[in-house]
C-alpha cells in the first residue's frame, strides 16, 4: 500500500484535535510561546509547616522558558529580556523605581558611543542630513539599503581581518581601560588625585554592544556621576555635563591595548576616531531629543534594550558556536563575515592565542564580551528584577489560596527531561501563540500610550 505522507498543515490539525491539546496550549501560553522550552518532570507542593496538610499540588510535565536573549533564537524570551533591560536602564536614568532614587535624573549624564577603528575600506551607504543617499566612499556606487555588499571589504585581499578579529577579542579590555582612564580624567578635571576621587564621586555606567554591518562592535553607554555612596548620594558641585563630555573624549583618545600578531609584531589597539557624546536631559514625552540635542531617557532605555536582544547584528551570522571547519564551509553568510569567522577559527588554533578562546567565539566574529553590562551602583540588577517577578507570582498564588507566606512550606522536586518541542507541528503552533501574545501586548501598550498612562517595554 502507498505510504500516506501528511503535510505540515495536516500534522498541525492532528495535534489540535488531540485530547491533551488544551492542556499543552495552556503550558505554552504560560511561558509566552517560548521557542525552545526546557521540559521538566516532577512535583510542586504547598503544605503547612508540619507537613500534615497539602494546600496545593502540581505534578507531571511542565515547561519553563529557555531564557535566550537573542530574538533570532527565541522571540518570546527575547521580549522578556528586552523588558528587563528596559527597566534596568530606565531605573538608572530616571530613578523612582527598583530602589533607585529619583535624584539620578538631576545628575550629570551623557550618552556616548565608542567605535572600532578602520581595518580597511568597506562598502557603505552614506546619506545627507535630509536622508538622501550618497555614493559609497569605497567604490563610488549607490547602494540599496539592503545591498549585501554593505559592510563588506572593498578589497578583501588588503583588508586586515587578522587585526579586526584581535581588536574584537580585546574590546572588553579596551572598555575596562577606558573606565580607568575616565576616572583619571575626571579626577584631573576636578583638581583631585585618583586616590581622592573615590572620596568625592563615583562613576556609574551601563553599556550595550552593537555590531556594525562590517562585523565589528561599537559600544553605547550611559555615563553618570554620583556621589561617593552611589545613586542616592548627590553628585559633587564641580561635576557638570560639559566636564564629563571633555573627560570622556580625553579618556577615549588615551586608551591603548597592546596585542601581538602571530609573527610577534606588536599590534596597538585603540578606539576609532568617531566618538559621539550627547547630554541626557528631561525631554517632553513623545520626543526623542530636544533642540539642544539632549537624548530622551525613556527612548534611550528602549533603544539600549533593543540592542541588548540582538545577536551579532550582522544579518547573516550564526547564532550558535562553530564546531568544525565543515561548519564554516557550509555557513550561509557573506564572504566578509565568513573571512572574519575563518580568521578567528585559524587564530584560535594557535597556542599563542589560547587565552582568547577564539574558536569558541568564532561565530561572534571574535567578540568575547557581554552585550549588556553595568557598574555596581548604576541601578538594579537582572537578578533582582527576576526575583521580584517570582515574588509577585508567588504572592498572587498565596493570595488566591488565602494563605500567608510564613505559614507554608514550598516543595519543588523537578528533573530535566529535554528541551524544545516534540514535532514541527508543535513548533509552528507555539510560534503562532507567541505572535498572538506579542500582538496583544502591543495593543495594550498602544492603548496605554493613547490614554497617557505609563507603559512598560515590550
Amino acid at each position: 500500500m502507498p505510504t500516506l505522507v501528511l503535510t505540515l498543515n495536516d500534522r498541525i490539525a492532528d495535534r489540535v484535535r488531540r485530547a491533551d491539546y488544551r492542556d499543552w496550549r495552556d503550558k505554552v501560553t504560560a511561558i509566552g510561546g517560548c521557542a525552545q522550552p526546557i521540559r521538566l518532570f516532577g512535583v510542586w507542593q504547598l503544605h503547612n509547616l508540619d507537613s500534615t496538610k497539602v494546600f496545593a499540588h502540581l505534578d507531571g510535565d511542565v515547561m519553563v522558558p529557555c531564557g535566550n536573549r537573542r530574538a533570532s533564537v527565541c522571540p518570546a524570551c527575547s521580549d522578556r529580556y528586552a523588558a528587563d533591560a528596559f527597566h534596568l536602564m530606565r531605573a538608572g536614568l530616571a530613578g523612582g523605581t527598583k530602589g533607585v532614587s529619583e535624584t539620578v535624573a538631576e545628575k550629570p549624564r551623557v550618552f556616548l558611543t565608542l567605535t572600532a577603528p578602520s581595518f580597511g575600506s568597506v562598502h557603505n551607504r552614506p546619506t545627507t542630513a535630509g536622508g538622501k543617499a550618497r555614493p559609497c566612499t569605497g567604490c563610488g556606487a549607490f547602494h540599496h539599503p539592503d545591498d549585501p555588499r554593505i559592510g563588506g571589504a572593498v578589497d578583501p585581499g588588503g583588508y586586515d581581518y587578522e587585526g579586526a578579529v584581535l581588536w574584537q577579542a580585546h574590546a572588553g579590555k579596551l572598555w575596562h581601560r577606558f573606565t580607568i582612564a575616565l576616572r583619571r580624567a575626571l579626577a584631573r578635571a576636578a583638581g583631585l588625585t585618583v586616590r581622592e576621587f573615590k572620596d568625592h564621586a563615583r562613576l556609574s555606567y551601563a553599556k550595550v554592544a552593537e555590531y556594525q554591518r562590517r562585523g565589528l562592535v561599537h559600544f553605547h553607554a550611559v555615563v553618570r556621576i554620583d556621589g561617593p555612596e552611589g545613586s542616592h548620594d548627590p553628585a559633587p558641585a564641580w561635576a557638570s555635563v560639559d566636564l564629563v563630555e571633555h573627560a570622556v573624549r580625553a579618556a577615549a583618545r588615551s586608551v591603548l591595548v597592546e596585542a601581538h600578531r602571530p609573527d610577534g609584531t606588536v599590534l596597538g589597539l585603540t578606539w576609532g576616531e568617531q566618538v559621539d557624546v550627547r547630554p541626557i536631559r528631561a525631554v517632553a514625552a513623545g520626543e526623542v531629543e530636544d533642540q539642544a540635542g539632549a537624548v530622551s531617557d525613556a527612548r534611550l532605555a528602549a533603544y539600549v534594550a533593543k540592542y541588548a536582544t540582538k545577536g551579532t547584528g550582522a544579518r547573516d551570522t550564526p547564532d550558535r558556536p562553530i564546531r568544525s571547519q565543515l561548519d564554516i564551509d557550509h555557513l550561509r553568510v557573506s564572504d566578509h563575515h565568513r573571512r572574519m569567522i575563518q580568521s578567528a577559527w585559524d587564530l584560535g588554533d594557535l597556542r599563542f592565542y589560547e587565552e582568547l578562546n577564539l574558536r569558541k567565539w568564532a561565530h561572534m566574529l571574535g567578540f568575547r564580551g557581554h552585550f549588556l553590562t553595568k557598574s555596581k551602583h548604576y541601578s538594579t540588577t537582572f537578578k533582582r528584577i527576576r526575583e521580584d517577578r517570582r515574588a509577585f507570582r508567588a504572592a498572587e498564588t498565596l493570595e488566591r489560596l488565602g494563605l500567608e507566606a510564613d505559614s507554608v512550606v514550598v516543595v519543588n522536586d523537578w528533573a530535566f527531561v529535554g528541551s524544545g518541542y516534540s514535532s514541527d507541528a508543535e513548533r509552528e503552533l507555539a510560534a503562532a501563540l507567541a505572535e498572538r501574545l506579542r500582538a496583544q501586548r502591543q495593543r495594550k501598550y498602544a492603548r496605554e500610550e493613547d490614554t497617557h498612562e505609563p507603559a512598560a517595554a515590550a
